[in-house]
């Protein structure tokens, strides 16, 4: 008699390591102080709230999302104490588990009472906590197998859109952009762009134009932002960031000046994820110029996040042009800078601080 096993049910899992940096400088921060993780499981969002400031470290996992089923979403949360240096065994599991209906739902772990923490976990005022989150995932509907089954193809129409714009066939307009010329066709153009719309079929002189010049725009930029109004994508920006930065600058410029929001906001996510000390002041520059605060409040953040950072920055090229172009986000940027090294000293300084309430006279 042949044994068979069959999978019931099947779960999601994500394992992290938590780092609660500076952990004596915690003690006493109230109830209302929490450490935030944001994490992804089976397509869920959820949040990790630490709250190391009471007596007893706590953990909350919040359900971010909304469930996929009426029967909501069944998932856990386990967690413990380790040591990186492998010097001693992982330190006690505890664990919680609840059924997640709508966002802000959420499951409380009482973690332990932190005096009574093994200070061999505590290395270089470091603890460290392994969690690990598993959702119980939704079992697909049972279906009864046909003999042949059609798959939908995926679509092909920005192939079709690319080797028309490279074939020319059919093209009522050629735009020069220094000295080099590109053929397009105007229906595709105002499709995709409210600006070529209004400059081809509105009553701007170039509506019956067949030749249009194109000032201040780099020939790289205009030649990848053709690509993506007909291809809808860049193939341009999948090379390493410190390859394209550039490019990606002037892309941003491109995509705003023409209403091509979803190619400006690809740049503003590529940036994002690669300001140094050389790009930060020029692309915060940029930012302000066309109003992209998710990559506003990414540059601020970098550039004065340490004070090393921030020196490196102002004696770059970069800060020079911001500083002439952009005179109003010097204000919030020494504003942030203020802040950032108030917090600094007053955590230095946090064991020190001593406050006493004097009595009013007359009182």
């Amino acid at each position: 008699m042949e044994n068979a096993c069959t999978n019931l049910n099947q779960v999601a899992r994500a394992v992290r390591l938590l780092k609660i940096d500076g952990f004596s400088l915690t003690a006493g921060m109230g109830g209302d102080y929490c450490l935030k993780s944001i994490w992804t499981v089976d397509g869920y969002e959820l949040e990790v709230l630490i709250y190391p400031g009471t007596t007893w470290v706590a953990l909350k996992l919040v359900f971010l999302s909304e469930a996929r089923t009426q029967w909501g979403v069944r998932a856990s949360m386990a967690c413990q104490l380790v040591d990186l240096s492998r010097e001693l065994e992982p330190y006690h599991e505890y664990g919680v588990s609840e059924t997640f209906y709508h966002p802000q739902d959420f499951g409380a772990l009482v973690f332990m009472d932190r005096n009574k923490i093994p200070s061999g976990y505590i290395k270089d005022d470091m603890l460290t906590l392994r969690c690990a989150i598993t959702v119980l995932k939704e079992l697909p509907a049972p279906t009864i197998p046909a003999e042949e089954v059609i798959t939908q193809p995926s679509t092909n129409l920005h192939q079709h859109l690319g080797e028309l714009l490279q074939s020319e066939m059919g093209a009522d307009v050629t735009f020069l952009v220094s000295y080099e010329s590109f053929a397009a066709h105007k229906y595709i153009l105002a499709a995709r762009s409210p600006v070529f719309k209004a400059q081809f079929f509105g009553d701007m002189k170039e509506k019956c134009s067949a030749r249009v010049e194109i000032k201040d725009m780099e020939v790289a930029a205009f030649r990848a932002m053709l690509h993506f109004i007909y291809t809808d994508t860049v193939p341009e920006l999948d090379r390493p960031l410190e390859e394209v930065t550039t490019l990606a600058q002037h892309l941003l410029v491109a995509a705003d000046m023409y209403g091509l929001e979803r190619l400006k906001l690809i740049c503003e996510i590529k940036l994002c994820d690669g300001i140094t000390v050389d790009t930060a002041a020029t692309t915060l520059a940029l930012a302000e110029q066309h109003n992209c605060s998710k990559l506003k409040a990414k540059c601020v953040e970098f550039i004065v996040s340490t004070p090393a950072v921030l020196e490196a920055v102002l004696a770059t090229d970069g800060y020079k042009h911001l500083e002439a172009s952009c005179p109003l986000v010097l204000t919030e940027l020494l504003a942030r800078t203020f802040f950032s090294l108030l917090l600094r000293v007053l955590f230095r300084q946090r064991a020190n601080l001593v406050f006493v309430l004097m009595p009013y006279p007359g009182i």
